[in-house]
């Protein structure tokens, strides 16, 4: 008898929920490949961002979004454009909480999301179960099956890379039947200096707390790979006042070094051949609230 082969599937996949519940760091693990940028703080990401998972039987575009939260500034506005652009644009949705926050999703998740289950595949995924026991958890697995909103619900641990492969087959499970949509040797669209100038804004968020990391943007001025030798990078890092730059900059430029220093690390790794890093500052007042730069920077939905 002859074997049934099993028909292709593809299609995209949008990661939501409020800010720092781990969405960047599920979408590292799942490429095994660290495309989208992580930190301990909240509203790290600023756009969508799109990662290729290419498979035998499947190709899965998952797209990062910046966390669901009221609007502050137009820049804000930006974000949350961006990741209702990818909930139009997804086949499914994985709503992403975490055990500390129980059983309450957010009125700005909620309001969303929800009306969305009703059109398309929408899975919660619980993260951050290491950091739980059995018996704080399955209360909050059956509060948000009882409610059945949600076509699965799946708990993990995305740092610890717990469960994953649940996640991977439930998502193909659902996936609809289509030809892969992306060569299958890259695992995003976007150029490389995207990824450059994230990098360094990484860096931007560990070194600084309260408001300067918010406050800062990166663009990239000048790009040049040579067939021998570094690759040439040049970058302005861009703040709204000239205290943040002072601050940025650091006593006799100390501060300014180590970003470069630790920014230069993360892009070497990533374009896989070393680079000459150099990192200028420059102040654009309110730039969070200023249409024309936010374009300028890519933050424009």
């Amino acid at each position: 008898m002859e074997e049934i082969k099993k028909k292709y599937k593809a299609g995209y996949v949008a990661i939501v929920g409020e800010p720092n519940v781990g969405k960047s760091t599920l979408l590292n693990a799942l490429l095994d490949q660290k495309i989208s940028i992580v930190t301990n703080k909240p509203q790290t990401t600023r756009q969508r961002v799109l990662g290729i998972l290419s498979r035998e039987d499947a190709q899965i575009i998952f797209l990062d979004t910046p966390g669901l939260l009221k609007p502050k500034y137009l820049l804000h506005k930006e974000m949350v454009k961006h990741a209702e652009s990818a909930l139009a644009d997804a086949d499914i949705i994985l709503v992403m909480t975490d055990v500390a926050r129980k059983t309450e999703l957010p009125e700005e998740v909620s309001m969303r999301v929800l009306p969305l289950c009703m059109t398309k595949p929408v899975f919660l995924v619980i993260n951050k179960v290491d950091k739980a026991n059995k018996v704080e958890l399955l209360p909050i697995i059956q509060t948000f099956a009882q409610e059945r909103q949600f076509k699965e619900i799946v708990p993990i641990s995305a740092l610890k890379r717990d469960n994953l492969d649940a996640i991977l087959k439930t998502i193909i499970q659902y996936l609809p039947e289509h030809e892969a949509f992306y060569p299958k040797d890259i695992v995003s669209e976007y150029p490389e200096r995207f990824f450059v100038a994230e990098f360094i804004r990484e860096k931007l968020f560990e070194k600084f707390r309260e408001e300067i990391p918010y406050s800062t943007a990166v663009e990239i001025r000048e790009f040049k790979e040579r067939e021998k030798g570094k690759t040439l990078i040049n970058a302005d890092i861009i703040v709204e006042r000239d205290s943040q730059k002072g601050i940025v900059i650091g006593k006799k430029g100390e501060a300014l070094k180590e970003i470069g220093i630790e920014a230069r690390r993360e892009i070497e790794d990533f374009l896989q051949h070393e680079v000459f890093l150099e990192l200028h500052v420059k102040v654009r007042e309110k730039w969070r609230e200023n249409e024309t730069i936010i374009r300028q920077l890519g933050y424009h939905s």
